[in-house]
């Protein structure tokens, strides 16, 4: 009994100076003695562990720790606290089913259910099971008493992050966050967590110095910097973090993305290392791994409406409407701000009128949008369009006039407008809005262009238009359909060459704007010379 207590006292000395390199030494020394000593093989799993965990090494020592208290196990098939500890060291080296196992195991041989229901939770949290995390973090703290202030603080942070926008839920993460803060003196483990955090003090001059080199753009000097840091204290997930950021300003996506992944693997709840993967993945183009990214993200924030306008962005570029448009409709219906719900019920009516045809579905949110932002004109544009394309031209001139109300010098409007009475075969009034459109902007290509196939098509003004059409293209030099009907023109006066110049240039220009159907073009040429 006195020799344990001496080696007991002994390791307990190393530890307390931090030497665990000389303390593990010592203790593989009296193993040479007493191979079987189950006490020092635990002693000897615990000191790997520790040296694992401790943010100044590399993690290169779990193995150890495993095969430590796996000899031990062979002898002691009934504790259940060995099983925990192999839970633990499993956990941390990622084997997270094996850890779930052996903490089921733990619980089974009559070893703390608070402490394996807590392990168990972290380890679903890292498999992006929140809702099953924070079951298990209820079923810990249940089995718990004054030592609570780790399990506590993971339900903060649990219901904190899964209910975005309730307030009684709120209410309850402040009050676990509360009780973390009351228990903290008696839990062990949670003090240690926190001294190890408070140690990234020391790396403050070389995060200032990194900071530095990003403004002066020396990017070289701030990964180091970053790397530096990492290797100082490689247990911090806000490290990788940055350093992912600094990759992916510097346009270094795939190194950012490793960054951002072994931020997550350290916190599964970092959202900032979610945010940075998905626009690293987004700028790639890769939107099939951001989406995948996304839907984790959402997973923890169920209830967050920018989350699920911008995954339906990537569906919607993917060429998915209907998935996009199901997040859209989500992100409408959590509506945090009125401002941002307009601008998301405005896309979804874009979606629905110019690629879904669906005209009615596209009115209603384009009421939506307007009915929560009514002062802005772009809604405006857009019902009217809608009620155009519906062949509601009577609501169209509503909407339209309505919107004049509010801005009567807007261009786009009275361009409109022009196409509206167009459309109604008033050529009277829509030559006055294309004008209108005009006055206020000179270099609004589509009214000049629109203005032109008036004159060239109603009127048979034939210079009239070809001046139109040039004022076009001199307001926008990749404006196909303006060339092609500059080449309409010359055609109808019988300058085929002068045409078939123009016609070509109209080819050339819709290879990159796909404006017109590159058909339409080449009979255009073809029938010149016929």
């Amino acid at each position: 009994m006195e020799d344990i207590k001496k080696i007991d006292k002994e390791l307990n000395k190393l530890t307390k100076k931090g030497d665990i390199q000389h303390a593990i030494e010592y203790c593989q020394s009296l193993l040479l003695n007493e191979p079987t000593d189950t006490n020092l093989h635990i002693r000897l799993g615990d000191l790997y562990l520790d040296w694992h965990l401790d943010i100044y090494q590399a993690k290169q020592y779990i193995d150890e720790a495993i095969t430590e208290y796996q000899k031990a196990a062979e002898v002691l098939i009934d504790n259940g606290e060995i099983y925990y500890k192999i839970g633990l060291a499993l956990f941390y080296k990622g084997e997270l089913d094996k850890a779930i196992n052996y903490f089921n195991i733990a619980i089974d041989k009559n070893a703390s259910k608070a402490q394996c229901y807590y392990m168990i939770s972290n380890c679903l949290k890292k498999k992006d099971r929140f809702q099953d995390a924070l079951e298990y973090v209820n079923l810990a703290l249940k089995n718990a008493f004054l030592d609570s202030s780790r399990m506590h603080y993971s339900k903060f942070r649990l219901l904190n992050s899964l209910y975005f926008i309730n307030k009684k839920k709120k209410i309850h993460a402040i009050f676990e966050l509360i009780l973390s803060y009351l228990t903290l003196p008696f839990d062990k483990e949670a003090i240690k967590t926190i001294k190890n955090k408070t140690k990234w003090f020391k790396i403050i001059p070389i995060l200032l110095k990194a900071d530095t080199y990003m403004a002066s753009g020396d990017i070289e000097r701030a990964f180091q910097c970053y790397s530096e840091a990492i290797d100082k204290m490689p247990g911090f997930a806000a490290l990788y973090t940055l350093l992912g950021d600094a990759y992916r300003k510097a346009g270094k996506l795939e190194e950012s993305i490793v960054e951002y992944k072994m931020s997550l693997w350290i916190d599964s709840l970092n959202y900032a290392a979610y945010s940075g993967i998905v626009q690293s993945y987004e700028e790639m183009g890769d939107y099939d791994n951001a989406i995948l990214y996304y839907k984790k993200y959402i997973q923890i924030h169920p209830n967050n409406a920018v989350l699920h306008s911008n995954i339906a962005n990537l569906y919607f570029m993917k060429g998915e409407a209907q998935t996009a448009i199901s997040h859209y409709q989500a992100a409408i219906t959590i509506n945090p701000k009125p401002d941002w719900t307009s601008i998301v019920a405005q896309t979804l009516g874009y979606i629905q009128q110019n690629v879904l045809k669906n005209t009615d579905c596209a009115i209603a949110n384009y009421h939506l949008a307007n009915a929560l932002s009514p002062k802005e004109i772009d809604v405006y544009i857009s019902l009217g369009s809608a009620f155009y394309d519906n062949e509601d031209y009577k609501n169209a001139l509503i909407v339209y006039r309505r919107a004049l109300e509010l801005d009567p010098n807007n261009s786009k409007i009275h361009c409109n407008l022009g196409y509206l009475y167009w459309g109604m075969g008033d050529i009277d009034e829509a030559i006055k809005e294309y004008q209108l459109s005009i006055k206020y902007d000179s270099t609004y290509d589509i009214a000049h262009n629109n203005l032109g196939v008036i004159y060239l098509d109603d009127l048979v003004q034939i210079q009239n238009a070809i001046d139109c059409f040039n004022t076009a293209i001199e307001c926008n030099p990749n404006y196909a359909l303006a060339y092609y009907n500059l080449g309409r023109c010359y055609a109808l006066k019988g300058e085929n060459v002068e045409a078939a110049k123009y016609f070509q240039q109209a080819m050339d220009v819709n290879n990159i704007t796909n404006e017109i159907d590159p058909m339409d073009i080449q009979e255009r040429l073809n029938n010149l010379f016929n």
